[in-house]
């Protein structure tokens, strides 16, 4: 397991001083964040970030993310010259030794929660979401953050109207070109693309999801069966998907070589679909983090994993989901598990 750290560029609170100062922390994961999304990252950009990550006695061997634009995911003749940029940026993050691309394929919306600042009982505040809530909402003016690119109230509604008629098996056919598009760079390169799933795993804003269940993923891995096709194990969102049987899923696509990357953290089920996010430890969500990290590790694991979204605690403002306080404890925790979970698996006393 390779312990790894979200970090939001030179203008992230976050420092990466503090972040170094994490027991176990080997690498930082960002991306080049001033660039269009589209368009082709520079090469000096790249090379400062490493620089930087380098100089704070971490890596940067992961990216995420970088964006697919919209029109691949909609499947028009514009996305050739898209993909083909997709490819050139793959290429040069391989030039800098990054190893793992995190992206994702939901239309329009990354992930999605209704409340930012939902109040704990123990003062803290965390990222939640509440069906009712988003009934109410109005997609075009719906920001959260972390996303990778923002859009006007003009631009939402156009996009939105132009996924008018969109489809889950179309969906999935694009994400299957687009695909078959890259993997030449990949294998080039040697880097893994690894696809976080939905998030959350169900409809939103009538956008239909294609990345939720464990089906879902069987399926894309037939359609593209090249080794540098992943996933990222992120169990917030699949374990909001009630249906998900995550320490299954962990091992059988660990041991398939599938993970290259997991987001690991923990919700609470608060109702039928609804859910809060909680401290990474087990009995605070809903989640069985060490029977998950338990099969990682007996799957043959040995990816790169961050703590997701933490909670604001301390009196910290930090970027909801973002802080350092919560996330830090979470590596900790996380490299707990991991260290008893191989410790049982060597037979170690």
């Amino acid at each position: 397991m390779k312990l790894c750290f979200r970090w939001y560029g030179e203008s992230d609170p976050v420092t990466l001083g503090e972040i170094r100062q994490i027991p176990g922390m080997k690498s930082i994961v960002t991306a080049v964040y001033a660039t269009p999304v589209g368009e082709v990252w520079r090469r000096e950009d790249i090379l400062r970030a490493k620089a930087l990550c380098l100089e704070n006695g971490m890596t940067m061997e992961v990216i995420e993310s970088v964006p697919v634009h919209e029109d691949i995911k909609l499947g028009l003749p514009t996305r050739e010259k898209y993909a083909d940029a997709y490819a050139e940026n793959i290429r040069r993050l391989g030039e800098a030794d990054v190893k793992c691309i995190c992206y994702n394929f939901m239309p329009v919306f990354d992930w999605l929660r209704t409340d930012l600042h939902e109040c704990c009982s123990d003062g803290s505040n965390a990222l939640a979401y509440h069906a009712e809530t988003l009934s109410r909402l109005d997609p075009r003016k719906v920001s959260l953050p972390g996303w990778d690119e923002s859009y006007t109230p003009e631009e939402l509604g156009g996009l939105l109207e132009r996924y008018r008629g969109m489809t889950r098996e179309r969906l999935f056919e694009n994400l299957v070109w687009f695909l078959d598009r890259i993997m030449p760079a990949c294998n080039e390169v040697g880097i893994d693309m690894a696809v976080h799933p939905d998030d959350p795993p169900w409809n939103v804003f009538g956008l239909p999801r294609t990345l939720s269940t464990e089906d879902d993923f069987d399926r894309l891995f037939r359609a593209v069966p090249n080794p540098h096709n992943g996933m990222t194990f992120c169990i917030g969102s699949l374990g909001a998907g009630r249906g998900n049987d995550l320490i299954h899923m962990a091992e059988k696509y660990a041991a398939a070589g599938r993970i290259p990357f997991a987001h690991l953290r923990n919700i609470r089920y608060t109702g039928d679909t609804d859910f809060s996010e909680s401290g990474h430890l087990s009995s605070e969500g809903s989640l069985d983090m060490a029977g998950i990290v338990r099969a990682l590790v007996a799957g043959g694991f040995d990816g790169y994993v961050r703590p997701d979204h933490g909670r604001n605690i301390w009196g910290e403002d930090g970027k909801p989901g973002y802080g350092l306080y919560d996330r830090a404890l979470g590596a900790t925790y996380l490299n707990g598990l991991f260290e008893m979970a191989e410790y049982a698996k060597e037979g170690k006393q």
